[in-house]
């Protein structure tokens, strides 16, 4: 790496970009093995401010901090590859060479027929580690799951967090376990046929253990306003070495970790004005340190700005797919009936869910009340493919102010159809880790910071939280569960048991994932749809020209009461040829809770049952 410390045939070789100081030296604080006095090496300082230099015959496990122009405090390596006592501890020599991975005949992961698990590491069992989460993989790997999304690892103060504010961006979160730990999570998921992205935040740093200040305040800069803390400066004047450190960030986890890519968060607050954006940049070196292997680089994007997934030879910055807020958004309001706050611009009605299936964002440009400007831009030449849909993940499920899931807040039947929809409708489905058996435990905000900054951590979360007219209410906000409270944290740990004690969701989930990725003409995702009524429509699945069309599908998707539709001027809904729609699979199913349900097409016209998502095949007369 450009930056770090890397164990050589000559010892352990360090090198720092620090262009605010004269001078640089490696504290040695702890050997392996040995009871010695600490150990300082100055290091050779470089042109354009970095310093480097070699200690010889100190091992991979000796403590070290960097020590700065002779001050008193020592400060931990910006590119530590481990904090085992925290952000503001000494870092760790760790040599990524010693562990033996076993996935030599890994080849990767396409944007094709994914379907994503997002993953929070501490949450996810009791015991909140690499080693007990390792365990769950084959469960996993069972329902038919193939991405893991995992949210941010990079080291963060305190004994619980989401991750987003954190700090040593090269080191993995202590209290989860060490390096090797991961690296054996991602052996065991690769054997298993599980790809693995990390979620990676650069747009800003947390606010408790950022020492990048102390090194260059060159790291960030003030020519950008970013929501959460000071923006990096990736295009400024002395931009260079900032962008090789988050270049080199990318690829060390690409690279040492055997990870499949990225979920990068925010990225409409990495601001670069320069020829080169910072994204695109990412893309190729992520990509060259792959060595081969295929990656997916996945962003947020909060003003959805399609450059991100357009090639770079159309101008744009060459990833692989968006996250689609608009679909999350017009199905919440369809399944619980509010449109407050940022929902404010959705109806939930049946045009909104056809053309998601077709164009992936539905705002394109269009004015967007709820932020009084213009919003999106289009996606024409786009394959919906480069859209990943869901209808709740760690964000959304925590902004409903006590964490309860989507489905606490609709009705079984509208969870059923909307799962259906999402899972089959072209597009990546993403589910939010016990999603699948409709875990019952909530998933909220959590953070543990020092008292001041814990205290107004929870002001801003409810001050959020306000944009919400129902959550605003007094009696509401004294009820929000403090985000430093350890049982804040607690709460939101998934309870595996449900698995087996949930089998209807679990089955439902399995059986919809095996429909979306062996049926034929489900994955090749030639879409159309059609309005039936105001709260029920279909989409048709279109088969290839040799077999059309008595190899379609049609998903018939209804959100309300029960529909009686005749007469039926609809082209979309027309059986083929000599054949009758049939049920191959519905959401009313009994095996998944549902009530049964009745054939659709009679001789007296079709019947829609409420709150139901069915897929019909043609069957021969």
């Amino acid at each position: 790496m450009p930056v770090g410390a890397e164990i050589t045939p000559a010892g352990v070789h360090f090198r720092v970009w620090a262009p605010a100081r004269k001078k640089v030296q490696v504290a040695v604080e702890s050997v392996p093995g040995r009871k010695s006095d600490s150990l300082l090496v100055e290091l050779v300082s470089e042109k354009d401010g970095y310093f480097s230099g070699t200690v010889e015959s100190i091992p991979a496990g000796t403590l070290y901090r960097f020590k700065l122009d002779n001050e008193e405090n020592l400060f931990p390596d910006p590119a530590s590859r481990f904090q085992p006592e925290g952000p503001h501890g000494p870092s760790e020599i760790v040599d990524p060479g010693t562990f033996a991975w076993t996935d030599a005949g890994w080849e990767g992961v396409r944007l094709e027929n994914q379907i994503i698990y997002e993953m929070h590491i501490g949450t996810y069992t009791p015991e909140g580690t690499w080693k007990a989460a390792l365990e769950q993989l084959p469960a996993i790997a069972e329902t038919g799951i193939t991405l893991l999304e995992i949210m941010p690892v990079a080291e963060f103060p305190g004994a619980f967090g989401w991750g987003y504010d954190g700090v040593n961006l090269f080191a993995p979160y202590h209290f989860y376990g060490r390096p090797d730990d991961f690296r054996r999570f991602v052996d065991r998921a690769h054997s298993l046929g599980l790809g693995v992205i990390l979620d990676i935040v650069y747009n800003h740093l947390g606010p408790d253990g950022n020492y990048l200040g102390q090194f260059s305040r060159e790291y960030f800069t003030d020519r950008y306003v970013c929501e959460w803390g000071e923006a990096i400066n990736f295009d400024g004047e002395h931009a260079g070495p900032v962008r090789e450190y988050y270049l080199a960030n990318a690829a060390y986890w690409i690279r040492e970790f055997h990870l499949d890519g990225f979920r990068l968060d925010a990225t409409q607050q990495i601001f670069d004005a320069s020829d080169d954006h910072i994204l695109a940049a990412l893309a190729r070196s992520s990509r060259a340190a792959a060595a081969g292997r295929k990656i997916l680089l996945i962003a947020e994007n909060e003003i959805q700005d399609t450059r991100l997934i357009r090639p770079p030879e159309e101008g744009g910055f060459g990833l692989d797919a968006v996250w689609n807020d608009d679909f999350h958004h017009s199905a919440v309001v369809a399944m619980t009936g509010k449109n407050e706050a940022y929902y404010t611009d959705y109806r939930g009605m049946p045009q909104e869910f056809i053309s998601c299936a077709k164009y992936g964002y539905l705002y394109q440009g269009q004015l967007y009340f709820w932020q009084k400007s213009y919003r999106g831009t289009p996606t024409r030449g786009i394959d919906a493919i480069h859209f990943v849909n869901y209808i709740q993940n760690h964000d959304q499920i925590a902004n409903s102010g006590r964490g309860y899931r989507v489905q606490k807040l609709s009705s079984p039947g509208l969870f059923r159809a909307f799962t259906a929809l999402m899972i089959l409708m072209p597009g990546i489905p993403l589910l939010f880790q016990g999603q699948e058996f409709a875990a019952s435990s909530p998933f909220l905000f959590f953070a543990d910071h020092e008292e001041n900054l814990a205290g107004l951590v929870a002001k801003g979360r409810a001050e959020f939280l306000g944009q919400f007219r129902s959550l605003s209410r007094p009696e509401v906000q004294k009820r929000l569960a403090a985000p430093s409270a350890e049982a804040t944290f607690r709460n939101s740990k998934l309870d595996l048991r449900e698995r087996a004690a949930n089998e209807e969701s679990y089955a439902m989930h399995r059986d919809l994932i095996r429909l979306r990725k062996e049926d034929p003409v489900i994955r090749r995702a030639d879409v159309d749809g059609a309005v039936l009524s105001r709260n029920s429509f279909v989409l048709r699945f279109f088969s290839p020209r040799e077999c059309y069309p008595e190899g379609d599908r049609l998903l018939v998707v209804n959100l309300g009461r029960d529909l009686p539709f005749c007469p039926a001027p609809e082209p979309l809904i027309a059986h083929p040829g000599n054949c009758r729609w049939a049920i191959l699979w519905s959401s009313e199913d009994p095996l998944y809770g549902g009530t049964g349900t009745p054939p659709l097409q009679t001789e007296e016209g079709w019947f829609i049952p409420a709150r139901s998502a069915i897929l019909l095949f043609p069957e021969k007369s």
